[in-house]
């Protein structure tokens, strides 16, 4: 029966079966060739939910079908359907009663833009990063068969996913243990940007061979049939003829043990929905290849998906963008000065993990294509192949987001910092991101990078900035981080390299009058908020502590000798971050001086505007502003 929701839709609607839908157990009462027709009231409301901006759009589109078809054949929430990184699960959320709060999308105590455990039965885990539906599939499975139960379990998993060695990993484990588990492959030839690497190569091979799909035809013929003997003896036959036309074209999932079917139209949602079913109901685990087309759907989305990935706000109409004043990222920055510094040295190399562009290195990647390399989503091999390349007398720069270098913290410690390996991190999305919330807040790369030795850290306030710590990590050698917030940042002119002595400080501002003896120390995007909170307190004292690592030791000592009190903001956990160092370098000091850590707090940030996130943890100009008054600073009242 349809859910209060469905019954509350007017007459005349534009998508009358999803109105029907509130949650996967009434799309059991569809007919089975009612479901293209809801597939594409699907991608129609889809549409409309991300044109206000800033979702996920192609990807949900394309992985449409495959998710009518999944939950059609399985009973969630008691089937466990897993999602690889969740940002294609928008239908999923639709279909399991949340399409009325689809406009919450990524808001503040709205829904997460990927699946979350917390937010709905029906969402098995919580991912925002890729390549762990595999490894968590496997540990349900074993757990449903170690205590004598009977669900299904199935995961979806893209080819870029796939990339990642966690996922190879676990496939190899899931061979091997052989518990019974479906696997959707959605192959769509794209993480973010196009995948890379062999095993692209490889799906590419298998959807141009047409004796193969042929084989694949019969073999699906043979996986209906009541006798099992036949199915067996054809899918011999089609494992000898492959072999025997094509010896390379061994299958490596059939060689990790994993019955291999496909690959199929994953836009057509009867003939999956049939297979599904069928292949739900086998014993050991079954690899379903389906291959869709990321963007399905919007001809133009289809063309261009990288750019329809998370587009800006668009006309769910005309799908013309609306108008905005031209930005320029911190990412931006980074691909222009990166660019013209490789120019000028020819031992730089930039490695990305499939993020060439939402690290600005489209244009680096077109001017020094020798000079570049993309690994996938591999974010331990970005890692290890710098420290090769650093070891060979390169200067490589690993770019990538902070959240996602916490999956490489072993290499870093292990291959790059032990033998002092000359590797520079330039890592953006440092600090609170916002919208996509706890799972790629980059809040932690503070505290896990300062307590390895030898590991130097930078935060810049600006390009300029940026650009001084690019030269002088290369200068200085050793590991070096490097690491700026999301967001703008004013443009610098080409040929901008200011000299930046590594481990010194800024002092921008000092204390007078009343505020005498309080100083703030405040770092990167916590400067920002400094500044802001001191332009009617010119008796504070300001310094830009853009070094963590080392610390400028004789200003700060200059400063805790003269000062009554000093605050320190950084976009960071408190726990372990700059604050930590500066109080940690205090007592090796021997010196004694109260002092404020503002920051973020012992616990995960909820999804909100980086603004709304930052004042929530009592970091943002008015937080900074209420700690000084606490500390007698004559602080104005605003009205």
């Amino acid at each position: 029966m349809p859910g209060a929701l469905a019954m509350a839709r007017p007459a005349g609607s534009a998508t009358p079966l999803l109105d029907r839908i509130d949650s996967p157990a009434d799309l059991k009462h569809l007919q089975m060739d009612q479901l293209p027709q809801l597939t594409a009231e699907l991608r129609d409301e889809i549409v409309r939910v991300c044109s206000v901006g800033g979702l996920h759009l192609a990807s949900s589109l394309g992985a449409t079908d495959l998710i009518v078809a999944l939950h059609y054949v399985l009973n969630s929430p008691r089937d466990k359907l897993l999602f690889d990184v969740g940002h294609q699960a928008y239908a999923h959320k639709i279909l399991t009663g949340r399409r009325h709060l689809m406009h919450t999308l990524k808001k503040e105590g709205g829904l997460s833009g990927f699946t979350r455990v917390s937010e709905s039965p029906h969402d098995a885990i919580t991912v925002g990063h890729a390549s762990t539906s595999l490894a968590n599939a496997l540990g349900m499975a074993m757990a449903r068969d170690a205590l004598g139960q009977d669900h299904k379990v199935a995961a979806v998993i893209g080819d870029g996913a796939l990339t990642g060695g966690m996922a190879l990993a676990a496939l190899n484990t899931i061979g091997d243990k052989q518990p019974d588990m479906l696997i959707v492959l959605n192959d769509n030839e794209m993480s973010i940007s196009e995948n890379v690497g062999a095993i692209n190569r490889f799906m590419r091979g298998l959807q141009v061979q047409k004796w193969f799909q042929e084989g694949e035809g019969a073999g699906k013929k043979a996986v209906s049939a009541i006798s099992k003997p036949l199915a067996e003896l054809m899918s011999r036959a089609k494992s000898s003829t492959r072999h025997f036309f094509d010896p390379a074209s061994i299958n490596p999932f059939a060689a990790m043990g994993l019955r291999y079917v496909g690959p199929v139209d994953g836009h057509d949602v009867i003939e999956m929905a049939w297979l599904m079913e069928k292949l739900l109901d086998l014993s050991g685990p079954t690899l379903l290849h389906v291959v869709t087309k990321k963007g399905k759907g919007l001809d133009f989305a289809e063309a261009d998906p990288i750019k329809w990935h998370g587009p800006a706000k668009f006309d769910p109409v005309t799908h013309e963008f609306a108008a905005g004043k031209a930005t320029y990222s911190w990412s931006n920055a980074f691909g222009d000065a990166v660019t013209e510094l490789a120019r000028q040295d020819p031992r730089l190399f930039v490695i990305t993990p499939a993020m060439r562009e939402g690290s600005g290195l489209v244009e680096y990647s077109k001017a020094h294509p020798k000079r570049y390399l993309d690994v996938g989503i591999a974010e331990e091999v970005a890692v290890t192949a710098a420290a090769g390349m650093g070891l060979q007398g390169l200067r490589p720069i690993v770019a990538i987001y902070s959240s996602f270098l916490q999956r490489a913290y072993d290499q870093v410690v292990h291959d790059v910092a032990i033998e002092h390996v000359p590797v520079i991190f330039a890592i953006d999305r440092a600090g609170v991101v916002g919208a996509d919330g706890a799972t790629h807040n980059g809040v932690f790369d503070l505290s896990f990078l300062r307590s390895i030795p030898g590991m130097k850290i930078g935060l810049p306030k600006d390009a300029f900035e940026l650009r001084g710590m690019l030269k002088e990590a290369v200068r200085v050698g050793g590991p070096v981080a490097i690491r700026y917030p999301r967001g703008n940042t004013p443009r610098v002119p080409e040929g901008t390299w200011p000299d930046l002595a590594w481990g010194t400080w800024e002092r921008l501002k000092v204390g007078q009058g009343d505020g005498q003896g309080v100083v703030v120390l405040a770092a990167g995007k916590g400067l920002e908020y400094a500044q802001a909170a001191l332009e009617d307190l010119p008796g504070v004292g300001l310094i830009n502590a853009r070094f963590v690592k080392p610390l400028d030791t004789a200003m700060l000592r200059e400063v805790a000798q003269s000062a009554r009190a000093l605050v320190t903001v950084e976009d960071n956990s408190v726990v372990g971050g700059f604050g930590s160092a500066v109080l940690e370098e205090l007592s090796r000091l021997n010196l004694s001086v109260p002092v404020r850590v503002l920051g973020v707090p012992d616990e995960f940030q909820e999804h909100a505007s980086v603004e709304r996130v930052h004042a929530l943890s009592g970091m943002d100009a008015q937080a900074i502003r209420t700690v000084l008054a606490e500390l007698g600073v004559d602080v104005p009242i605003e009205v």
